[in-house]
């Protein structure tokens, strides 16, 4: 076990109470502990697996206003998007950095129509908009899309939004409430929650890794455990209760992987109705690119949900009427599958996803447990705010000022990026770490190539030592990103990636173990249905 874990550890069974425990490492969890460590409370947040290891490392990348809730007449939802995806690109520049979008458009009234909506996106924007919409003629649309289908293409229209690493950040996010003092530890499932007089006033949990068990006192306890936040609700009950109503009805989100061939340059490709109403998206991402996605009602909840024959036949066909290649199932380099949180409401059955909120709830219960889930990536801070305020409005913690994180740069943040999101992944994803990252062991040795960029050994190091990695999966999936970028050269890579982690976290890593478990994941996202 790594030094720095053991510690942890130690500093969350040395009897200390807490001001506030979070239980979940997604998005919302990560935001919410940084929120409140930056004011100045005590905080832990413990995460079941690894941060983003569920929902919140499957997104399609994008941080955005919501063009398909603006839509819908949501405007006080994209007006808060907007705001926050402009925070998010201040503060994390190396992780997330603007997208220009193209809109082919096929028939005379689509570019009208749809440009004056963004010209309203724009609007909502304000001051802290990424770029003016354009109307493009067809000869312009074919430049920024070199491969877009040219027959009947009559203009188009581009716009600007946002694209991240979202794993990358979900861990910036948990590596700066560390920096704020926070205690973070994931592969620590919450097992159950402490009660006294009715109230909740801790949590019970177990180091997946080394073993043993570990009870955490706080004055307030946070459940955002995105799509499982219905299991530790249920954990709030006494054994004669009934168990609560789940709020949640899950939707299931598939992205496939191809090769930059099929979209090459650095714009986005968006088709905001597809011949069965949905939207799909053609999107450069770290070398790759990405074409998704899906709106799938689930009623079970997985934590490595697979894609469903119908949906890879969608994006797959419904892409070959945009791009004048179409791709096929041998083209595809990694499937994966996220599954969204929405939120129920009375009378919702969960069967049509569509009309379930996307923005967030937060409920606190009669024992003062709060939960918060729902809402959308790009919004992870304010939802934060949100929850601090309901944990103030409930007495659980005493009021302090808000904001604070509106300015706060995450870890390893630059003063602006050096190099394009679209670009594959590299030293340029370290920001100001990249430094700490050429001085281990391992720099000039690399276990893969993409251009300039790919994993180094001395990548593999800084995992264990300074991003709280404790398996082959936890590199290859969200510390790197190559998992989802390249299956089958992921699963070659484990191998590599096990021997160094061995030597990083001593006698206890069970290398043998890490690599098998990773080379099976690694052929579900190699397999199509």
């Amino acid at each position: 076990m790594h030094s720095i874990r053991r510690q942890t550890i130690a500093a969350l069974a040395a009897g200390r109470s807490f001001d506030l425990v979070v239980i979940g490492g997604g998005a919302t969890g990560c935001g919410v502990a940084l929120d409140a460590a930056a004011r100045g409370f005590s905080v832990a947040l413990l995460e079941a697996t690894d941060f983003a290891q569920g929902t919140s490392s499957r997104a399609t990348k994008l941080v955005h206003g919501g063009v398909r809730y603006l839509a819908q007449g949501n405007v006080s939802l994209v007006r808060e998007a907007l705001h926050e995806r402009a925070t998010l690109l201040a503060n994390a520049p190396h992780l997330a950095q603007p997208l220009a979008f193209v809109m082919p458009a096929y028939k005379l009234w689509e570019a009208p129509f749809y440009g004056v909506g963004l010209k309203m996106y724009d609007a909502l924007a304000g001051s802290r908009g990424l770029g003016p919409t354009e109307f493009l003629t067809a000869s312009r649309t074919r430049e920024l899309l070199p491969t877009v289908q040219m027959r009947g293409l009559v203009g188009g229209v581009k716009y600007w939004d946002g694209q991240f690493d979202d794993a990358r950040v979900a861990l910036a996010l948990a590596r700066t409430a560390q920096a704020k003092g926070a205690v973070v530890l994931n592969h620590c499932p919450v097992t159950a929650l402490v009660r006294e007089g009715g109230n909740v006033t801790g949590v019970i949990a177990r180091d997946a890794i080394g073993g043993g068990e570990l009870r955490i006192a706080a004055k307030c306890i946070v459940n955002a455990t995105g799509v499982w936040v219905d299991d530790v609700r249920d954990m709030d009950r006494d054994g004669g209760t009934p168990a609560k109503p789940g709020i949640v009805a899950p939707s299931q989100g598939v992205h496939l992987i191809v090769d930059r061939a099929f979209l090459p340059g650095t714009h986005a490709l968006l088709v905001p109705k597809t011949a069965d109403g949905r939207v799909l998206f053609a999107v450069p991402w770290m070398g790759k690119t990405i074409l998704g996605t899906t709106d799938t009602p689930r009623d079970d909840i997985v934590r490595e949900p697979a894609p469903f024959h119908e949906e890879v036949e969608f994006i797959l066909t419904e892409a070959g009427r945009y791009l004048s290649k179409t791709p096929t199932r041998a083209d595809v380099r990694s499937v994966w599958v996220g599954l969204r949180p929405l939120v129920k409401h009375d009378g919702d059955d969960g069967e049509n996803t569509k009309s379930l909120s996307r923005e967030h709830t937060v409920l606190v219960g009669r024992s003062g447990l709060v939960t918060v889930t729902g809402g959308k990536w790009t919004t992870y801070r304010a939802m934060a705010e949100d929850v601090l305020a309901h944990c103030f409005d409930r007495r659980l913690l005493p009021r302090r000022a808000g904001g604070v994180t509106v300015h706060l740069p995450l870890v390893g943040a630059p003063s602006r990026a050096s190099t394009s999101m679209t670009a594959p992944p590299g030293e340029h994803l370290y920001g100001d770490e990249a430094s700490t990252l050429q001085a281990l062991p391992g720099a000039e040795r690399w276990l893969w190539r993409d251009g300039a960029g790919g994993l180094s050994e001395a990548m593999v190091r800084f995992a264990a030592r300074h991003e709280m990695a404790q398996s082959v999966e936890d590199v290859l999936a969200r510390r790197c990103r190559l998992l989802f970028l390249d299956a089958a050269e992921a699963a070659r890579q484990a191998d590599a990636v096990a021997r160094i982690l061995a030597e990083e976290l001593g006698s206890g890593f069970d290398a043998a173990a890490s690599q098998a478990a990773f080379e099976a994941l690694a052929k579900q996202y190699q397999t199509l249905p």
